[in-house]
């Protein structure tokens, strides 16, 4: 299934009012932004194929699914509330397609926990954070490429305050006792993603 008809399909499902393929579009332009190379359309592609692949684990798929579209909605890498924003946005198009008010707010309390500055109690989010995180467990070529992306957003950063910033991200994922919280992740990715997350720690040291 094309992202547009994956879309349009979870719209349908959840009750959505309004013109769905005119939100896809919205999506499209706002992940195809310039300023965007690791957290582009690419990335909810993926976070979708993770989706997929624990879906019938969760209380809420759809909940979960229409948080990942719009969990990096907005993405400005010299703004530090772009989670805030997403899920404000989130809610303002919950709100647009007249879906329930509970419905809206739980959208809001999912993107936020991508902060991944704490750790969530209920299991849909413990999913979303996972599924955001599965990128650390991929292929070295992949976790590099990524790496790249995301230095790439940072361009305007110098060599040295970059380092710093992303060995503390990384070191903190390291020194958690488990990266990914679901038992499905955990069991997928855990020990690539902690060999990775290594890997990268020594790149970072070795390239100032």
């Amino acid at each position: 299934m094309q992202l547009e008809e994956k879309f349009i399909s979870l719209w349908n499902r959840i009750g959505g009012i309004g013109d769905s393929n005119k939100e896809f579009e919205k999506i499209l332009l706002s992940y195809s932004e310039p300023q965007r190379h690791y957290h582009t359309l690419n990335h909810i592609k993926k976070c979708l194929d993770e989706f997929d692949s624990a879906k019938d684990l969760m209380d809420n798929p759809d909940l979960v699914e229409f948080a990942i579209w719009y969990h990096d909605i907005i993405y400005n890498p010299k703004s530090k509330d772009n989670e805030e924003k997403s899920a404000e946005l989130a809610y303002n198009i919950c709100k647009y397609a007249k879906l329930s008010k509970e419905f809206g707010n739980s959208i809001k309390r999912l993107i936020l926990t991508t902060k991944h500055d704490k750790i969530p109690k209920k299991m849909d989010a413990k999913f979303l954070i996972d599924i955001d995180l599965s990128s650390l467990g991929g292929s070295t070529k992949e976790v590099c490429e990524n790496e790249e992306n995301i230095r790439r957003e940072y361009f305007f950063s110098s060599q040295e305050v970059y380092r710093e910033g992303r060995r503390k991200i990384l070191q903190m994922f390291l020194n958690r006792e488990r990266i990914y919280l679901t038992n499905f992740f955990r069991d997928k990715y855990e020990l690539k993603a902690r060999k990775n997350i290594a890997d990268s720690l020594d790149n970072l040291i070795n390239s100032f």
